[in-house]
């Protein structure tokens, strides 16, 4: 019965202790996310697939893609999605979204296949990048 009574009292104390913490140190508010940023700022620019993130042509090997500048995404014969879909695969990660970015700056439209999954992989890579952060 004593046992129980210190716990009771150790529990009480250390609750004490804590609640005397918090209210000399309160939480800071969360500052309001601006509305373009989704508080991962490196993490949204390196991903980022819009052109506008940088003016200047970036080639990843990929030269012979230029020969489908101005063609619409459902043109591609299969041969030509197998070669826009091999350069895919073999980018580095940290590749994709500039090569994306390289792509839309050349006036490149992609095939519809290889365009979903660019976007599965870089939204991928931004859950799991999201998820690193959080842990």
């Amino acid at each position: 019965m004593i046992i129980a009574l210190y716990i009771a009292l150790a529990l009480v104390i250390v609750g004490a202790v804590l609640w005397a913490l918090d209210r000399r140190h309160p939480a800071q508010p969360e500052p309001q996310p601006d509305e373009q940023c989704c508080g991962m700022h490196i993490t949204c620019q390196r991903d980022s697939l819009l052109a506008q993130v940088s003016e200047q042509i970036e080639y990843f090997d990929d030269e012979e893609l230029d020969q489908f500048r101005g063609r619409s995404a459902s043109q591609y014969s299969d041969t030509e999605i197998e070669l826009f879909r091999d350069v895919l695969l073999t980018l580095q990660p940290d590749d994709i979204a500039p090569w994306a970015r390289s792509i839309q700056l050349r006036g490149i439209e992609l095939p519809t296949a290889v365009r979903d999954e660019l976007l599965l992989i870089v939204a991928e890579a931004r859950a799991s990048r999201s998820s690193e952060l959080n842990s």
